[in-house]
C-alpha cells in the first residue's frame, strides 16, 4: 500500500511545480509560498477531522513535537529557495536539482536512520547525479539573465539540501504519530515561518496586486502540495525512507510532460538523455 501511497504523492507533487510556475510569473514567490500554506493547512486539517486524529494530538510526545517542528521548519526554507528558483528559471532545469535531493536523502538516512547503501544504491546515486548534470547543462538565454543570471541555481540547490533534511527529520517525527495529524502540524509551522518572511521582508502590500488567475493557480498548487504531503508521509510512515523518496522524485516525469504542454518548455537531446540517468537510477532503488 505505502508503494501505492509513494507514486500518488510523485502525481502530485508534479502537478504542484507546473501550476506553482505559472502562478509566480508576475507574484512574489514568498508570498506565493505563504498563501499556498494557507491552502495546504486548511487541506491537511480537513483530512484530520474525516479521520478522526486530532484526539490524538494530546499523546504527542515533546520528542515527536521537537522532529516536527524541525522538519516544518525546513520544508519552509525549502520552499521558499524552491520557489524562488522557479520564478527566475526554467522549470525543467530547477525541478532535477530538487529531485537531486534523493542522493543527500539516501546518504542521511544511511547515516541517522540506520538504512545501509548497496552497490545497487551506489549505482543508483551515481545515475541520478550524471543525469542531474546533463538537464542543468544549458547555455543561459537572454530571459534567464534578465531575471538573474544562475541565481536560481543556488536556490534550487539549497532547496534540495532542506528537501533532504526535511525527508528524515519527517521520517523520525511521523513515527509518534497519525500520519495525516503529523503532515497538519507541520504544516502550521511552514504557515507562521512562510508569514514570518512575507512580513520581514515587506512584501504584505504586494498581496492586493495579485492577479486573480494567478491566485487560481497558486492556490491550486497547495491543493495538490496537500494532497502529494499527506500521500507521501503515509507511505514514509510504512515504508523505507530509502525508497520512499526516490519514488516521490518520479515526479519530476510528471512535471516536465506538463510543462511541455502548459509552459512550452522543451528538452534538449542532452537534457533528455539526463532525463533517462535520473528515471533509471530512481528506479534501480526500488530493485
Amino acid at each position: 500500500m505505502w508503494i501505492a501511497l509513494a507514486f500518488a504523492s510523485a502525481f502530485f507533487a508534479g502537478l504542484t511545480s507546473v501550476l506553482a510556475k505559472i502562478g509566480i510569473r508576475n507574484t512574489d514567490s514568498n508570498v506565493a509560498t505563504a498563501i499556498r500554506t494557507v491552502v495546504v493547512l486548511i487541506f491537511s486539517w480537513i483530512m484530520v477531522w474525516i479521520t478522526g486524529s486530532a484526539g490524538g494530538i494530546t499523546a504527542v510526545s515533546a520528542y515527536t513535537w521537537t522532529f516536527l517542528i524541525l522538519s516544518g521548519l525546513s520544508t519552509g526554507a525549502s520552499w521558499l529557495f524552491y520557489f524562488r528558483a522557479l520564478q527566475l528559471g526554467d522549470i525543467n532545469k530547477v525541478v532535477p536539482i530538487d529531485k537531486s535531493s534523493t542522493v543527500l536523502t539516501i546518504l542521511l538516512a544511511s547515516i541517522f536512520l540506520g538504512e545501509g547503501i548497496t552497490w545497487a544504491k551506489g549505482i543508483a546515486i551515481a545515475l541520478i547525479a550524471v543525469g542531474t548534470h546533463l538537464m542543468i547543462r544549458k547555455k543561459e538565454t537572454d530571459g534567464m539573465r534578465r531575471t538573474g543570471g544562475r541565481s536560481w541555481l543556488v536556490y534550487a540547490a539549497l532547496s534540495a539540501v532542506f528537501a533532504s533534511l526535511t525527508a528524515i527529520l519527517g521520517k523520525v517525527g511521523i513515527q509518534g504519530v497519525e500520519s495525516s495529524l503529523g503532515t497538519a502540524i507541520r504544516t502550521s509551522v511552514v504557515l507562521v515561518m512562510a508569514w514570518m518572511i512575507v512580513f520581514v521582508t515587506g512584501k504584505r502590500h504586494t498581496l492586493r496586486n495579485i492577479q486573480k488567475k494567478e491566485l487560481l493557480f497558486i492556490c491550486l498548487s497547495g491543493l495538490a502540495t496537500g494532497a502529494s504531503w499527506l500521500c507521501y508521509y503515509r507511505a514514509l510512515q510504512d515504508g523505507p525512507a530509502s525508497v520512499v523518496v526516490p519514488i516521490d522524485k518520479l515526479s519530476i516525469l510528471v512535471t516536465i510532460a506538463f510543462s511541455r504542454f502548459t509552459l512550452n518548455e522543451r528538452l534538449t537531446k542532452k537534457a533528455a538523455a539526463g532525463l533517462a540517468l535520473i528515471v533509471a537510477g530512481t528506479l534501480a532503488l526500488l530493485i
